[in-house]
Order: C-alpha cells, then sequence, then structure tokens
C-alpha cells in the first residue's frame, strides 16, 4: 500500500503533490528546490548554496522515510545552466562520499520561482 511522507523539516509541496511516496520499500522524493522550510521563500545565493539547501531538503524528507543519503538509488538533477554544473556537483559530491546513485543532469529552461536547480531521488525505504 502507498504511503505518503511528510515533514515540518523541508518545505511544504506548493502544488498539488506530496513530499515524498513510499510503496513497498522504495522511497520516491519529488523534487526540491531551494526553499527554506520555515519561510518557504528561495534562499539568497549563487547555485552551489542553493544547491546545498536542495540537499538539506532532500536529507529531511528521506530521514522522514526512515532513509538517508546512503541509502539512494538515483537522482536526476535539473539545471537552469549547464555552465554551473562543476559548482553543484561539488556540493552535491559531498552528500554521497562512498557508492554514489547512479544520476541523470539535465539542462532546462525553466525551473519553479526560477531557482538554478531542483533535484529529486529515489531510495531505499527504511
Amino acid at each position: 500500500m502507498k504511503s505518503i511522507v511528510a515533514t515540518d523539516r523541508a518545505p511544504k509541496a506548493i502544488g498539488p503533490y506530496s513530499q515524498a511516496t513510499q510503496y513497498n520499500g522504495v522511497v520516491y522524493l519529488s523534487g526540491q528546490i531551494p526553499l527554506d522550510p520555515v519561510t518557504m521563500q528561495v534562499i539568497e545565493g549563487d547555485v552551489a548554496a542553493q544547491t546545498e539547501r536542495v540537499m538539506e531538503n532532500l536529507k529531511a524528507v528521506l530521514e522522514a522515510a526512515g532513509s538517508s543519503f546512503a541509502q539512494v538509488l538515483k537522482t536526476t538533477v535539473y539545471l537552469k545552466d549547464m555552465g554551473e554544473f562543476a559548482k553543484m556537483n561539488e556540493v552535491y559530491g559531498r552528500y554521497f562520499p562512498d557508492n554514489p546513485p547512479a544520476r541523470a543532469t539535465v539542462e532546462v529552461a525553466r525551473l519553479p520561482r526560477d531557482v538554478r536547480v531542483e533535484i529529486e531521488c529515489i531510495a531505499i525505504a527504511g
């Protein structure tokens, strides 16, 4: 049976979706953008600062699902500008120091609230 994962430690959904859903031992996290979970405002800064906030938001949702970055199977990174890949990648890599997950990274024309980065992931739950 599908269950919904939600936490106040990550931004509330800004549309008709859940922070994550869990099914059969796998948790599917919706894309996170660099919103401060308290103010629900986009954080200031470059793609590195925004990536840091996104990863902390993902961490909070993973923990709410009883999971962690060590359990992540796949991520998808959406960048506004592929020229910022190296800066995003440096921050991202700190969260996956060993055995990183599979990943796709794509440049997109526009992201919600005109942020520079959005990341979603799939992980083992519990």
